[in-house]
């Protein structure tokens, strides 16, 4: 993962590549999240959650009901994933956060 975190207007966000976004962001470059053990693209919420539930992650409802993230938590462990609501707005620093605390089960890709 290489880039640089760039505040603008009170919003932080990480520019992947930036000595080649232009190039990126003009050919449509996204990333994907890939399920390692079957080879399947995550497409959904539906499909990640069913992932997640297979290595042990809960969704988590306390005091994130109303802030518009949908959050899972594991019962051994301390961290906390938390995703926009919209799969729409799912994007590679949450693919990122996955993979950090799922290695042997998640990667991103170029999609």
């Amino acid at each position: 993962m290489s880039g640089v975190w760039v505040f603008r207007n009170g919003v932080v966000r990480l520019v992947e590549n930036p000595t080649s976004g232009a190039a990126a962001s003009a050919s449509g470059k996204r990333k994907a999240l890939l399920h390692t053990p079957s080879g399947e693209v995550v497409s959904s919420y539906a499909s990640l959650e069913r992932k997640l539930a297979a290595l042990g992650w809960e969704r988590y409802y306390a005091g994130g009901g109303g802030d518009g993230m949908l959050q899972y938590h594991k019962r051994t462990s301390v961290d906390l994933i938390s995703l926009p609501k919209d799969f729409a707005h799912f994007g590679s620093v949450h693919m990122y956060d996955i993979v950090v605390k799922n290695r042997d089960a998640f990667r991103v890709i170029d999609a």
